[in-house]
């Protein structure tokens, strides 16, 4: 059933799958000593530098667990907005997993800025409160919104001032690079971001998760941090395989160019019949208000979230795969029941 309900239910690009059917063949040395693990660690230091260190992991919870162990001890606090997928979507994994206290946000667009961050940074050198020591961010939010390069340097200086860490939840950063107009390099390491969970399964992939360590002391320990928390693959040629191929010719941002587009295509036809949205469609995630009956009856055709009961707001999500036709069906279905 093709939907909005999410960018994870779309499936593998064929130019991903022809790179999994190569990686196929016959033994290779488990762990990731093997020649196609070797290869994507260089397209990606290529993509983002000599100074990336990446660690391929199994799915996004893993990898935002991951990079919160490898900066923080379990006295620590990440600080993230309160609509963060650490927060909402990852069922107490990060605290669990790490021991550090997650402190949520309010925010009215799902991004932080130093302004809200502020009043938790207190405590420090005091043995009775859990210390500040990371802050979270999503590129792009939860709520489809895209920090501009500005806002992520203005958070890294911020953070950095207070010998904290910037995270960077990257789950659907192609997005925000192409809204954008830049590359993941200038949207990550050019700006200031310490380290980075890198994931190409929203976008194409079957199952490239990855952590991306911008510091050497945050780099030093992963690999030992990666296998505690689970997450490390025997057979990583079948992970590895699918970042080179992500990588190449630009498909990363090819596949987040289109799901854009179609974002767009649906958020204007949507604006023209009248209907409220309740964030800045920057990327493939809307947010918009509609009346739980017309809901009720979408959802019979139509597979989607409702994002707030309360608010009458429901989520659609564009995939790489949306086509125009998948936008129309569901257009003409909203304007039958107008």
């Amino acid at each position: 059933m093709r939907s909005f309900g999410s960018d994870n239910n779309s499936g593998v690009h064929p130019q991903i799958m022809e790179a999994l059917m190569k990686a196929n063949d016959n033994h290779a040395l488990a762990y990731g000593d093997d020649p196609w693990t070797a290869q994507a660690v260089k397209d990606l230091k290529a993509c983002f530098g000599e100074i990336a260190e990446p660690y391929f992991v199994f799915n996004g919870t893993g990898a935002n667990v991951t990079a919160i162990r490898a900066c923080c001890q379990p006295f620590h606090a990440v600080i993230a907005a309160r609509t963060a997928h650490i927060a909402v979507d990852e069922c107490g994994a990060p605290g669990f997993l790490s021991g550090a206290a997650v402190k949520e946000v309010d925010t009215p667009d799902g991004k932080l800025t130093p302004e809200l961050i502020k009043p938790l940074l207190h405590g420090f050198g005091f043995e009775h409160h859990s210390q500040p020591k990371m802050v979270y961010i999503s590129q792009c939010s939860e709520l489809g919104t895209v920090y501009t390069l500005t806002e992520i340097k203005n958070l890294a200086d911020f953070v950095h001032q207070y010998n904290m860490y910037l995270l960077m939840d990257g789950a659907r950063i192609a997005n925000a690079c192409v809204a954008l107009g830049k590359t993941v390099k200038e949207v990550t390491v050019d700006c200031g971001v310490d380290i980075l969970s890198f994931g190409g399964t929203k976008n194409g992939c079957m199952m490239a998760e990855s952590v991306i360590a911008f510091r050497p002391e945050l780099a030093e320990n992963i690999k030992y941090l990666r296998k505690q928390s689970t997450q490390l693959y025997s057979k990583m040629r079948y992970v590895s395989a699918q970042f080179s191929a992500y990588l190449q010719g630009d498909l990363l941002y090819k596949n987040a160019a289109h799901a854009n587009k179609m974002a767009q295509k649906l958020h204007q036809e949507l604006l023209n019949l009248g209907f409220e949205f309740t964030q800045s469609p920057d990327a493939n995630i809307l947010l918009l208000k509609m009346e739980p009956d017309m809901v009720d009856k979408l959802l019979q055709k139509h597979f989607f979230y409702v994002w707030d009961e309360n608010t009458h707001e429901i989520r659609l999500v564009t995939s790489w795969d949306t086509t125009e036709e998948d936008v129309m069906s569901f257009v003409q279905d909203v304007k039958v029941l107008i």
